[in-house]
């Protein structure tokens, strides 16, 4: 429909700018699923024969049009592709902005070329340009997928210093996600003081990664501690999270200990209203 739109625009004489074609890049581009292959040939053919019309009307491609184009080629993991349209675009005097290289970073991170992205981020801060919480993500899932404790503290360092606010909730949940799969609870404490002292989190996908990696070391009491903060700020655990911790008590033969929480909870069951009436737990059974 949009395409038959923009066919009659054409038609009546009204001549597409930069804008109108980079919302129709972003619909050729974003539309669908890249996987099997012959979609993504046929989506980046599509997206080549618009940069094509572009120019053959005068109209410049700007850095939206190639940032579409590169996280099409960023989606489909296809570094060399995305490396080239870069340096297509720099030396056409575009200068990318911290969504395009991010769109790059990722790709290369993913696809486990850590020493070019790293290269990337080093060129793109000399260009003046700072990285988002998002580009230092990208490094981070890589790091959690090869269980690199070292680069990861490194980079999270680094980027406090940059500035105490720059990791976002994402940052911190990967992180502690991570750590506490690593039995690295001294650096999960260390990023959960980080994240209280600048007031941005813990969330609940924070308290959830945290609890359920401590039950899966059968760490209860800590997992306990971190439960009943949670509800005190507010937050309703997840019934799965509460099951969890109920089957681990039970089967620690922590009774006593789940009795409290479960009273606990129904205390402060009025902040939870109506949600807290679908915890029911069936009995337990071992």
């Amino acid at each position: 429909m949009a395409e038959r739109f923009f066919e009659e625009m054409v038609n009546k004489g009204i001549v597409p700018n930069v804008v109108t074609y980079n919302v129709m890049l972003n619909g050729i581009c974003r539309r669908a699923s890249l996987h099997p292959e012959e979609r993504f040939e046929r989506t980046i053919r599509d997206a080549e024969k618009m940069f094509g019309e572009m120019r053959e009307r005068g109209v410049e491609p700007d850095v939206t049009s190639y940032s579409v184009l590169l996280h099409v080629y960023s989606r489909s993991h296809k570094p060399e592709l995305t490396l080239s349209k870069l340096k297509e675009m720099m030396d056409k005097g575009i200068y990318p902005t911290v969504a395009t290289y991010t769109s790059v970073v990722k790709c290369l991170c993913s696809c486990g070329r850590l020493e070019d992205a790293e290269a990337l981020l080093n060129a793109m801060v000399g260009n003046g340009v700072s990285p988002s919480a998002a580009t230092y993500n990208c490094f981070f899932k890589e790091y959690r997928g090869r269980k690199d404790v070292d680069n990861a503290l490194k980079l999270y360092r680094k980027m406090k210093e940059e500035s105490p606010f720059l990791p976002s909730m994402h940052t911190y949940n990967i992180l502690v996600g991570m750590f506490v799969k690593l039995n690295r609870m001294e650096i999960v404490k260390e990023i959960w003081d980080d994240m209280k002292a600048i007031s941005a989190g813990p969330d609940l996908d924070s308290y959830t990664l945290l609890i359920h990696g401590l039950c899966d070391k059968h760490k209860w009491r800590e997992a306990c501690q971190f439960f009943v903060e949670m509800i005190e700020n507010g937050i309703l655990p997840q019934k799965v999270t509460f099951e969890t911790l109920y089957r681990g008590l039970i089967q620690s033969d922590m009774l006593r200990t789940w009795r409290r929480l479960k009273k606990k909870l129904e205390e402060e069951s009025r902040t939870f209203s109506s949600e807290f009436e679908h915890y029911h737990l069936k009995p337990y059974t071992r």
